[in-house]
């Protein structure tokens, strides 16, 4: 239903949109989701068994994507962590998508960050609550333009690699992806209806670590590109 601005108690806040590379054109962004522990390496040194369980997926909001290349340590914490990863960026929707059709409601794909309170994530673990204090705050999500699918091979292999200040922290490939970006696409249409506009965050390589103020961190995915962000 399209309503009137005028209907509204104040003035909505305003659609996130996110840069597709080659147009000055914006990705409008509805949801954000994220999977967890998609690769075995990543999986072991956070303490958990690497083998294929059913993925799980946590949120974050549109509104902590970040597109300036800074990162503002966040308050409340003092551990706060790097994951680089590929993102999603669907132009199509619908429910139980079959892993077959899944990439063709693909629009394009990004190099991302899901940076992460990792001593707030900690104590939710402990205590069984949700991950959102630790995930989904302020500009929480650096992400670079989008490619879109068509530019490019479908991304099933290639390196995925973060350096904080020149020194490699993060490597690994996509081929090592426990869930493949079908299987994730397909899985998470059964529990939600997706829709143009959601972006899929696909999991981070082992070698996660704490970023301090003034330091750069600089991800980059072959065949997508690479993005610089420092933490301020």
């Amino acid at each position: 239903m399209s309503l009137d601005p005028s209907s509204f108690v104040f003035k909505p806040a305003p659609v996130v949109g996110a840069p597709v590379k080659g147009t000055d054109k914006l990705f409008p962004v509805r949801r954000v989701y994220c999977v967890g522990r998609n690769y075995a390496a990543h999986a072991i040194e956070m303490g958990h068994d690497p083998d294929r369980e059913p993925p799980f997926f946590f949120q974050k909001n549109p509104d902590n994507l970040d597109f300036s290349g800074a990162f503002p340590y966040p308050p409340k914490s003092s551990d706060v962590h790097h994951e680089v990863e590929l993102v999603v960026a669907l132009g199509r929707g619908g429910k139980d998508i079959s892993p077959e059709d899944a990439p063709n409601h693909i629009f394009g794909y990004a190099v991302g960050l899901d940076m992460t309170r990792r001593d707030l994530q900690g104590e939710m673990k402990k205590a069984g609550r949700p991950w959102e204090i630790g995930k989904a705050f302020e500009r929480s999500a650096p992400m670079g333009a989008i490619v879109r699918a068509e530019e490019i091979e479908f991304p099933a292999s290639g390196s995925v690699e973060l350096e904080v200040n020149g020194e490699l922290k993060q490597q690994g490939d996509l081929n090592q992806l426990i869930w493949k970006l079908p299987e994730m696409i397909s899985y998470l249409s059964q529990y939600f209806e997706l829709a143009a506009g959601d972006l899929i965050f696909t999991g981070t390589p082992a070698g996660v670590g704490p970023v301090s103020r003034g330091d750069v961190m600089r991800a980059r995915i072959a065949g997508i590109g690479e993005i610089e962000v420092k933490c301020i």
